[in-house]
């Protein structure tokens, strides 16, 4: 339980204050469960009476745990805590140069018309699935982008990476402006861009093996002989905590968490200039989840590359990622550094999607602000801001009728808001407060 509750992001907290505890090892195959306790090559405190099956003890109301050790641990909570795999102080670095930029970015889809309405000569509709966006990426550096669903975050990833062809705007990559299919860019471009999808199932071909997947990057794109090719592999798994037995497995023979280690692992083969994470961890466990988050600081520590980190979750992204994007309907609302972002003055959405995160702490408090108003369709032209018609912070006709204006505070958030931001920040507080932080951890990062 105490490696589950370390493992999980939690708001506020940054990978250059913390390194989440990912829980060792693997659950054992069910036909291979250990005689004593089952958690036994898991466990840190495991000893010589764990090899004995424990009772389930009642260590207080209503309060039972399996466990041979629990007055020990009662008495020194952090007994329990999952050893850090590397004890060096590691420093995040950015710099100047700049990977990504995406300028006044439109990816538009146009909606088929019936036949009444061909006959009635109504004019054709499209879903503004993005709509003026505006972003850069420094070499080094892990953007985060959070939203809603349907509020645009894979549709604009999927315009970067040349998988959605954008309607307007212009893409570059070191400087270079990018064709906007994938079909029409060079091996070169495709080896410093690459892409974690979502779900590994279908990102993997389940009729190769692992180790033919991860060697043809390095054969398609890097030009490398197959023994260059293989050497290659086999660091590279090792970098994804994967023995080289893995080569000759096919994906139905990994869990999730390895499918997914695989996936980041293909996508870092070429040591990419951007990576692209679409919520790669949305569907794994927190243990798992945590592992992942630690290895892609790992490999950007080492080969900084720069990341574009796509989730609906902002304690993950605000663990991983150096700035957040905020985007609803396909437009930013706040663009902030990931410290400036959970502290006032907060846009109304932003304000909203903090609340509603649920905190992994008894003693946390935290505002409630709930969205009422109904989405706009998505043909619907808006006007003024976009998140108007659920706004609890409604102004009134401005709001309809006129775009906001871009503002910037003193510390570089951007919020696109008719509301002055000293008035935001009168009205707000903060909407989130942990009394008992968690404790520090021997392995720092500064930035």
């Amino acid at each position: 339980t105490r490696g589950l509750l370390d493992s999980v992001p939690r708001l506020g907290e940054n990978k250059t204050q913390v390194r989440l505890r990912a829980i060792q090892g693997q659950i054992p195959p069910l036909g291979e469960r250990p005689a004593g306790c089952i958690f036994i090559d898991r466990c840190p405190l495991a000893i010589e009476i764990c090899n004995q099956r424990p009772d389930f003890f009642q260590v207080g109301e209503s309060h039972w745990s399996r466990c041979h050790r629990w007055t020990e641990i009662e008495g020194q909570p952090d007994l329990a805590r999952q050893p850090i795999r590397a004890e060096k102080v590691e420093i995040y670095t950015r710099f100047e140069e700049q990977v990504l930029e995406v300028k006044h970015l439109r990816v538009y889809f146009p909606v088929k018309r019936s036949l009444p309405q061909i006959l009635r000569a109504e004019p054709p509709r499209q879903v503004k699935a993005v709509d003026q966006v505006d972003l850069e990426i420094q070499r080094g550096e892990s953007l985060g982008l959070v939203g809603e669903s349907g509020s645009g975050k894979t549709t604009l990833s999927r315009a970067v990476v040349g998988l959605t062809e954008k309607t307007a705007g212009e893409i570059s990559l070191l400087g270079e402006r990018l064709p906007a299919s994938i079909g029409k860019r060079s091996l070169e471009v495709l080896s410093h861009l690459q892409m974690v999808f979502q779900n590994p199932e279908e990102a993997l071909n389940p009729y190769m093996t692992v180790g033919e997947m991860l060697r043809r990057p390095y054969l398609s794109l890097m030009n490398l002989s197959e023994s260059e090719a293989q050497e290659k592999v086999e660091q590279l798994l090792d970098a994804v905590q994967l023995s080289a037995a893995y080569m000759h497995r096919l994906p139905a023979e990994l869990s999730g968490g390895e499918k997914q280690r695989v996936a980041i692992a293909r996508a870092f083969a070429t040591n990419p200039d951007l990576l692209i994470a679409d919520e790669p961890v949305s569907s794994l466990d927190v243990s798992v989840q945590a592992a992942i988050l630690n290895l892609i600081n790992e490999l950007q520590l080492e080969k900084k590359n720069s990341v574009l980190f796509i989730s609906h979750d902002l304690a993950v992204v605000g663990f991983l990622a150096d700035r957040i994007a905020v985007i609803y309907l396909g437009q930013l609302m706040e663009v902030a550094r990931t410290a400036d972002l959970f502290k006032p003055p907060y846009h109304p959405y932003t304000e909203a999607l903090l609340s509603a995160i649920p905190l992994a702490d008894p003693q946390a408090e935290q505002e409630q602000i709930r969205l009422e108003g109904e989405l706009p369709k998505p043909t619907d032209e808006i006007v003024g801001c976009p998140f108007h018609t659920r706004c609890p912070r409604f102004l009134g006709d401005i709001c309809v009728a006129q775009q906001p204006p871009w503002q910037v505070d003193d510390r570089g958030k951007r919020i696109y808001c008719h509301i002055p931001l000293e008035e935001l920040r009168q009205k707000q507080t903060p909407v989130f407060s942990i009394k008992s932080p968690r404790a520090p951890d021997n392995h720092r990062r500064e930035l």
